[in-house]
């Protein structure tokens, strides 16, 4: 029964694709969903496409490591959120782009568009090779495969929806899967905390540092730091996030549904941290991101297990479509369009976009099966994307009052999109 749920959800998004393959008719259709999307549709894809790898798999896996304070990966993420909502939402949205990248062109020119979207294709190719990672995690629970087909058959899914339907078909189907995941995960915790005995049984077997909060033993105010720059950044400033900004009708769409997701995703960063200290009582002997998979498949009853399944894989699938697609994007309209000498149509560069869908997301997965960890693959990404783009993209807003240069932007992100990937590798 459980394979079954997963195989209708399957069926169902590349549906999805299909029936919005017939909306698409031009630029403004495959990359930002004609901007008409209403506050409903982008709620849902912002919530869906940040409750991802990272803050499932990933974020259950460091819960199991160090407690309660796990729940900062997700909780930056809200304060990053917030204060693009409140301080930036209505002028990104003002823009009327494509891309990020586009937004530094305004700022800096063309040269500080190519450097920022080079970087940016470098980093997001590891954002979704971590999605695909998590995903294989969840599938090897039901179907005992090797995780490196698992990985290959959720990358086909999710490249081929997005391959036909573009925005239309992003946002679409990340609104149904933002449902299921809301649901999903508020039927896992009674289950889990009822299996374990409850809170106060969770605090004697783990002890108190498990429940230490904003700091631990297990995670200090280093790691605060280096959560709230390394990550937190990337909500205020992504292209991922960004992307549906564009996407949304007006101005005031863009902030009211930034600022509601970030304040949805507080209760869900303890929800699914305390979900790993559960498999920490229960399976001390289990890797951290085994955690989530292992709960699904020895505390949950069959066809809640399905669903359950259903949702992670909502989770990763519904990042890994935004962050593809963006990818695509960046690259086909801020790297290739301009290098061609002869000016090129909307039907050619939507040739390029679907053709770089595909590629991106095969390079995601070479990625993803040779580093094999979700947090490993997504540090990746965000140290090369916030050491060389966040503070430029930032001051940029303000370039004026503060009297930025254009090579001074460019030499920022050369320098330190640069060192941060040699230092990665």
């Amino acid at each position: 029964m459980d394979i079954a749920i997963v195989c209708i959800y399957f069926l169902g998004l590349i549906f999805i694709g299909s029936r919005s393959f017939r909306i698409v008719k031009g630029l403004d259709s495959f990359f930002v969903a004609d901007r008409k999307a209403p506050f409903l549709f982008v709620v849902g894809s912002l919530f869906a496409s940040i409750i991802g790898g990272s803050s499932t798999i990933g974020m259950a896996g460091l819960g199991y490591k160090n407690g309660l304070a796990g729940s900062w990966w997700l909780l930056v993420g809200a304060i990053g959120l917030f204060f693009l909502g409140f301080f930036l939402a209505e002028k990104v949205r003002g823009y009327s782009l494509y891309t990020l990248p586009e937004i530094l062109e305004v700022q800096y020119g063309p040269e500080a568009k190519f450097f920022a979207s080079g970087l940016i294709v470098v980093a997001w190719t590891g954002i979704i090779a971590g999605q695909i990672v998590a995903a294989g995690k969840i599938l090897e629970v039901i179907l005992k495969a090797p995780p490196s087909v698992l990985m290959l058959v959720t990358a086909f899914v999710f490249i081929l929806y997005t391959l036909l339907g573009g925005q239309h078909s992003v946002v679409r189907t990340d609104t149904i899967q933002s449902l299921i995941i809301i649901i999903a995960i508020l039927a896992s915790i009674p289950l889990c905390l009822g299996k374990v005995g409850g809170i106060s049984v969770m605090r004697e077997a783990l002890g108190g540092d498990y429940f230490s909060f904003p700091v631990s033993q297990h995670f200090t105010w280093k790691s605060l730091a280096t959560y709230l720059f390394l990550v937190g950044s990337t909500y205020l400033v992504g292209p991922d996030i960004y992307s549906r900004l564009f996407c949304s009708k007006d101005k005031t769409t863009a902030r009211t549904a930034t600022i509601t997701v970030a304040l949805g995703l507080i209760p869900f960063a303890f929800i699914i941290t305390l979900i790993g200290m559960s498999a920490r009582v229960l399976f001390p002997q289990i890797s951290p991101e085994a955690s989530f998979p292992t709960m699904i498949n020895h505390i949950f009853p069959i066809g809640l297990n399905g669903l359950i399944i259903a949702a992670l894989l909502s989770a990763m699938m519904s990042s890994a479509d935004t962050c593809l697609l963006t990818t695509s994007t960046i690259l086909s309209v801020d790297i290739i369009k301009p290098m061609l000498k002869s000016n090129v149509g909307e039907k050619t560069v939507l040739l390029l976009s679907r053709i770089f869908i595909v590629v991106i997301g095969l390079f995601s997965l070479i990625i993803a099966l040779r580093l094999k960890g979700v947090i490993s693959s997504l540090l990746l990404g965000y140290t090369v994307y916030t050491s060389g783009l966040v503070f430029p993209i930032l001051l940029g807003f303000y370039r004026h009052r503060l009297k930025l240069t254009r090579r001074g932007a460019i030499a920022a992100m050369v320098a330190g999109g640069g060192v941060a990937l040699i230092g990665k590798f």
